[in-house]
């Protein structure tokens, strides 16, 4: 008799590879991406125009003409340094917008080292000051630890394609999902709970993009049963965006409308 040789399986099946995890980013970000999908609500007729006076200086004036509150004007200015960590990243930073009833809102970003960020931010409202806040940021190379004084802490993961994000303190909790399922498609999902009022809120967004339209449209949905829609025209190649937005509050059994003209 011969003898026959079996091959022999290897049940031990190779383990899975783990990419590193990436840095967060800031406190501030965490919560921008879901935010960015979610269309913000328009009334009356807004015109916009940007003006870079050099490559550190920038001033925005916005005109508000409003059929429902009062129309208002404001000026912004924003200076960046010399220091760029990255395409969205310039230090130092100062930002001040300033209205026609004399509310101020200023911030400054510093970078004090490689790792360490800090912001002030300042609020006046009719010439009387109201609020500051200062947060402190370390950045690791998986992490991000803020400290905000008067704010709570926070816990996130985040990936290429999606951001989870909740934010829990002694006045309720804040949490947000963004995902984008392609070039075109960009979801959110926004949950506040407020233990003070005993009041709960939900949010549904989404963003279609149509780079060959020039076109981008937001919708929202939430659960006060209101639903609305922004659309964003480009006029190339004049530096001009048309922005058409309407919302119907099914339960106040409100509507608004809105128009408006961006140059630059």
């Amino acid at each position: 008799m011969g003898n026959v040789l079996a091959p022999v399986l290897n049940l031990h099946r190779p383990l899975r590879r783990e990419e590193p995890l990436t840095n967060p980013g800031s406190f501030d970000e965490l919560h921008r991406k879901c935010k960015e999908v979610f269309p913000q609500q328009m009334e009356g007729v807004k015109l916009i125009i940007n003006k870079a006076l050099s490559s550190h200086f920038q001033v925005t004036h916005t005109i508000h003409m409003s059929t429902v509150g009062q129309s208002s004007y404001h000026f912004n200015t924003t200076y960046v340094g010399d220091r760029q960590l990255s395409p969205t990243e310039t230090f130092p930073m100062l930002v001040g917008d300033i209205d026609s009833c004399g509310s101020l809102n200023a911030q400054v970003l510093h970078l004090v080292a490689e790792r360490i960020r800090t912001k002030a931010v300042f609020q006046t409202q009719q010439a009387r000051f109201v609020t500051w806040q200062f947060d402190g940021e370390l950045r690791g190379d998986d992490y991000t630890a803020t400290l905000t004084l008067g704010n709570p802490d926070v816990l996130s993961q985040s990936a290429l394609k999606w951001v989870a994000t909740l934010n829990i303190g002694y006045g309720g909790a804040h949490a947000s999902y963004y995902h984008r399922a392609s070039e075109q498609v960009q979801v959110g999902v926004e949950l506040e709970a407020n233990t003070r009022l005993q009041d709960t809120t939900f949010a549904f967004g989404y963003q279609l993009n149509l780079p060959q339209a020039n076109m981008v449209f937001r919708g929202l949905l939430d659960s006060n049963w209101c639903v609305g829609g922004v659309l964003e025209k480009k006029l190339p190649p004049l530096p001009v965006t048309l922005a058409l937005g309407a919302f119907l509050n099914h339960w106040k059994n409100r509507f608004h409308c809105g128009f408006s003209v961006i140059v630059g």
